[in-house]
């Protein structure tokens, strides 16, 4: 018998002040890494799927960015509107 399947990570990489798209408040906003790990016998091998989001600590509203967009934030360049 053999065991597969997938497991989820979720990794906060930081908190950043950005302007809410959604309530309109300048709040701050959690930079996470969600990504799905294909695991053979419950042991993470090999990441299938990766995608990047930014949360509102105020409103809760959740954004998906993508990774160029991502890596601008985290350099301190890029906005998301």
């Amino acid at each position: 018998m053999i065991i597969f399947g997938t497991k989820g990570y979720l990794q906060q990489l930081a908190m950043l002040t950005l302007v809410c798209g959604r309530c309109g408040n300048p709040a701050a906003h959690a930079l996470r890494r969600r990504t799905t790990k294909f695991t053979l016998f419950f042991v993470p091998l090999f990441p299938v799927s990766t995608s990047y989001a930014t949360q509102c600590t105020f409103c809760g509203a959740e954004q998906r960015v993508t990774r160029e967009q991502a890596d601008g934030m985290l350099s301190g360049g890029a906005r998301v509107r």
